[in-house]
């Protein structure tokens, strides 16, 4: 039967990608690339370099996929985002089939980890779900953009005994306000924490996590927020797009 790996790279650092993974490659004959174009040609360029680094001697063949048009800013959403899903799948679905013989074994190299914020394994299981194509499939697990970040601040995620909520820009700014003392914001194009006013608030945030671009801003939210907001623009100006995300913290009630 086929075999579809779906394997946690980490957040952009090369030595971020487990042993684990590094054993699984090894079993691969098809690595699929998702084509973002031109702007993004590097995150594809890492995944090569992470083979040719750890599995220089594997035979396995490169498949690049085209990247199918999303429309960023839907008026519906989740309609957006389930037919975006729907015209991968039926790419993904039908390279399994031609790409793949019947023993053989496909993968994906996905951005920190398969399950954080990552669309493949739901569009595994999209595919899986109709049954055109046989597979089985497995998911190894990477360091994500939310560990980098608290390693590479050197704080915890977490308070003592409390919470931590992972949320998205988009919901941030349609409630502007952390509902857990400590919040973890990914996927904000738009700075959403720009309109918050707690006083109390911190702000760790980090771009490029991992990688030679790597950038570090933290402090009293009040006082970098513009600062943030202008670095996060004039990097993603110069390289064309840009990877980002950032921990809210507000102190934790005294016990």
């Amino acid at each position: 039967m086929r075999k579809i790996l779906i394997i946690g790279m980490g957040a952009g650092h090369p030595e971020h990608i487990t042993i684990q993974a590094i054993n699984a490659l090894r079993r691969v004959d098809v690595l699929f690339i998702i084509d973002k174009g031109s702007d993004k040609e590097d995150l594809a360029q890492l995944r090569r370099e992470i083979c040719a680094r750890y599995v220089p001697d594997a035979p396995f063949r490169t498949v690049t996929i085209p990247d199918p048009a999303r429309d960023r800013n839907p008026a519906d959403y989740p309609a957006a985002v389930e037919t975006w899903h729907e015209q991968r799948a039926r790419v993904y679905e039908a390279l399994f089939a031609e790409q793949l013989e019947e023993t053989q074994c496909g993968a994906f190299l996905v951005w920190g980890d398969p399950s954080l914020y990552d669309s493949t394994i739901r569009i595994v299981e999209q595919i899986a779900a109709r049954g055109t194509v046989e597979f089985d499939y497995e998911v190894i697990p990477g360091i994500t953009s939310v560990q980098a970040l608290t390693a590479r601040h050197r704080i915890a995620l977490n308070q003592i005994g409390a919470p931590v909520e992972i949320t998205t820009g988009r919901r941030l700014a349609a409630q502007p306000q952390p509902l857990s003392i400590d919040t973890v914001v990914l996927l904000d194009g738009d700075c959403s924490f720009k309109v918050l006013a707690d006083e109390q608030l911190q702000i760790y945030w980090g771009a490029y996590l991992g990688t030679a671009d790597e950038i570090l801003l933290s402090g009293p939210l009040g006082e970098i927020s513009a600062t943030i907001q202008q670095t996060r623009a004039a990097a993603r100006q110069r390289k064309g797009w840009i990877m980002d995300t950032y921990l809210l913290r507000r102190p934790a009630a005294p016990r």
